[in-house]
């Protein structure tokens, strides 16, 4: 883009700010997460060991390209609208197929998996809400959450762990889950308090 005297651009800000491509490999990597999910799901409700364990690794890939899209994305400048859009669904969907799909084979109880999924909708909710306000940064709870959420799934699907393990992980990501998710209400609140009062002055 030239400069001009209606857009007023200047060139040498423009070429230091380049327009990073919505299709770069960060957002790649969140596609084809999102395109494993219901590969995993089929997977899951095929009967027989051979296509638990194929669901086991799909799962453990899928969750694996979550941390590499985000280093991705970080290490070489490819931070988007459409990544940070896509990497929370993608993230959303794989851990909503695997609690859904477990519950309905009757290996996980239906509270736990509305309890995980409740909150997720609530706080995606909570931040289209506030998001005129301004942005709630990540916090170190929700990563804690995350690992221990894909811990829990993993003891569900993996053969032969015993009942009290998987409950106890599985107890440990609702607790952290459901903590994370009054945190990030109260953070909410504070910043619509802080916006209110930045506008009355």
């Amino acid at each position: 883009m030239t400069n001009t005297p209606e857009t007023g651009t200047d060139p040498t800000a423009a070429a230091m700010r380049p327009k990073v491509s919505a299709w770069n490999i960060a957002n790649v990597v969140t596609v084809i997460r999102l395109a494993m999910v219901p590969f995993f799901a089929f997977c899951l409700f095929m009967p027989g060991s051979g296509w638990r364990v194929t669901a086991l690794v799909v799962f453990l890939v899928a969750s694996l390209t979550d941390l590499l899209d985000g280093e991705l994305a970080r290490r070489y400048g490819l931070v988007t609208d459409f990544g940070k859009i896509a990497d929370p669904i993608a993230d959303k969907a794989l851990i909503g197929a695997a609690l859904i799909s477990l519950s309905a084979l009757d290996e996980l109880t239906w509270w736990v998996t509305i309890v995980i999924l409740g909150r997720e909708l609530g706080v995606t909710i909570l931040r289209f809400a506030v998001i005129r306000h301004g942005v709630i940064p990540a916090s170190y709870g929700g990563k804690v959450k995350t690992v221990l959420q894909i811990a829990a799934i993993v003891s569900y699907m993996w053969p032969g762990v015993p009942e009290p393990i998987r409950w106890t992980v599985m107890g440990a990501a609702v607790i952290v889950t459901v903590g994370t998710g009054l945190d990030y209400v109260i953070r909410a609140v504070k910043l619509r308090q802080v916006a209110k009062r930045a506008r009355a002055r």
